[in-house]
């Protein structure tokens, strides 16, 4: 698993933790985890990787690039840090909260979770939720 940063520092987070959790959030959906980059940016490159690459014209916390093959998850995730901070005001949650939820977001999508479609956003964020809560029980232990 790969953490990249395009024009902003590193967020204070325990990348090794994280890839742990990650594995298991994987692992409870069937899942093989392979090759994981992150690439947290700010909203000038997500815009403009949201432009380039999927013709679309506003800025948005996350883009994944599902290079996944069977069972085996892979791919990139490009994470506006911008847009985490002002989507955690508006929900009223702290920075490091919707930070996590953004990045397991993006797995949950390369697990085969949509969120576009009738309903889709519900489950997507049930499955926000629980990852989050084996997240938060690990802790405990």
């Amino acid at each position: 698993m790969d953490w990249i940063c395009e024009n902003v520092e590193m967020p204070k987070i325990d990348t090794e933790a994280l890839a742990e959790w990650i594995g298991r959030v994987v692992k409870s959906h069937d899942r093989i985890l392979g090759p994981l980059v992150y690439i947290f940016c700010d909203d000038n490159r997500i815009i403009e990787v949201n432009r380039q690459f999927l013709n679309h014209d506003y800025y948005t916390d996350i883009i994944t690039f599902d290079y996944s093959r069977g069972r085996m998850i892979s791919g990139d995730m490009f994470i506006s840090l911008d847009t985490v901070a002002t989507n955690a005001e508006l929900v009223n949650a702290s920075y490091d909260n919707e930070l996590l939820r953004v990045i397991i977001h993006g797995v949950l999508h390369l697990c085969g979770i949509n969120d576009k479609g009738p309903g889709e956003r519900e489950i997507m964020e049930q499955n926000e939720n629980e990852a989050l809560a084996m997240l938060c029980c690990d802790d405990n232990n």
